[in-house]
């Protein structure tokens, strides 16, 4: 016999989800940041004319935090919506989408690559819409907690942008960093 889950039953096993996704997001985006000097601590970043527009350094690892808290309580929504259609695709995009964005830090900090950073945010901005979408389809909800993470990668894509266009040549300013800040 089939019976439905209790209100309480429903709500932990969507804190359940997110007991798992939320610090597991938060360590990974932790981890990408942290593998290379970034922000004040990296001489290249620094030496790089910036937009009037680049908000000050301890802007990003709140902003970042935020969102990383986000993107885990909406991956725990569309992993709670048992039964869902499409829940699967949605979790995979979304998979995608942040092993990219993961990856733009080592790129731009690390390898100091501005133009292949610009075309890496094109492509966590286009994976994004499509998680979003594939999320709303599976719950609205999840998708609204993406939003915030889709407008700040556009600002993202503003600011590398700009420092791309006030920076010709920036890529050889100094020379990639090799170490990695986890050690």
């Amino acid at each position: 016999m089939a019976e439905l889950a209790s209100k309480g039953q429903l709500r932990m096993s969507f804190l359940r989800w997110a007991v798992v996704t939320v610090p597991l997001i938060l360590l990974l985006g932790f981890a990408s940041g942290r593998s290379v000097a970034a922000g004040s601590e990296n001489g290249w970043y620094l030496s790089l004319a910036k937009p009037s527009v680049n908000p000050p350094d301890w802007v990003f690892p709140v902003v970042w935090t935020t969102l990383y808290v986000l993107l885990g309580l909406a991956l725990a929504i569309v992993l709670h919506a048992r039964g869902a259609r499409g829940r699967w695709p949605a979790v995979g995009m979304f998979v995608l989408a942040f092993a990219l964005s993961l990856a733009w830090t080592p790129l731009f900090f690390g390898a100091h690559k501005i133009d292949a950073a610009l075309a890496l945010i094109g492509a966590m901005l286009a994976t994004g819409i499509v998680a979003t979408v594939l999320f709303g389809r599976v719950r609205r909800a999840a998708a609204w907690l993406m939003v915030p993470y889709l407008v700040w990668i556009s600002f993202a894509g503003v600011l590398t942008w700009s420092i791309g266009q006030l920076n010709p040549g920036g890529q050889g300013v100094a020379p990639p960093s090799r170490t990695s800040q986890m050690l």
